[in-house]
């Protein structure tokens, strides 16, 4: 089974390669030191510290594999490759709320890089979904569960 290409920036790219590094390097380390610690304390059949210390090493091991299979299927965005004057990935884009005249701004990322609290949305979000394509000064109606939005795009910068 072919696994999808995972689209994202240099810097996203390179989060989640520290991410692997310190899990692999730090984690794993402290991990090993509190098993070889519960397993000090005797008996490991009624042991809770050492259960939960192997517990801990399995999750770890499962985030290092899958942080390992996303940076392999990882494509960094190639900026000049990318139409400059269109909302698309990577593109950063002030938006009008046509409803309370409030402007928005959001980065248009990949399901991984996604983080609603610093303005990035995944491009496979409705609101990312209807933008993409669209240039400067384009009206865009956005269909959501509560409703509809209407956004004028102000500027799409990289």
């Amino acid at each position: 089974m072919r696994k999808e290409l995972i689209y994202m920036s240099r810097e996203g790219y390179e989060k989640l390669r520290e991410q692997l590094e310190y899990l692999k390097k730090v984690k794993r380390k402290e991990i090993a030191q509190a098993i070889e610690h519960a397993r000090s304390l005797g008996d490991l059949t009624e042991n809770a510290e050492y259960d939960a210390a192997k517990e801990a090493q399995g999750f770890n091991e499962k985030s290092i594999a899958e942080l390992e299979d996303k940076l392999i299927r990882a494509r960094i965005i190639e900026e000049e490759k990318i139409p400059r004057d269109e909302a698309r990935i990577g593109a950063k884009v002030k938006l009008k709320d046509m409803a309370s005249e409030k402007e928005l701004e959001y980065t248009l990322v990949s399901e991984t890089e996604a983080d609603l609290s610093t303005g990035k949305i995944s491009v496979a979000s409705p609101v990312a979904q209807g933008l993409l394509g669209h240039k400067e000064n384009d009206i865009v109606q956005i269909k959501i569960p509560a409703g509809t939005l209407r956004y004028r795009i102000l500027k799409i910068t990289r």
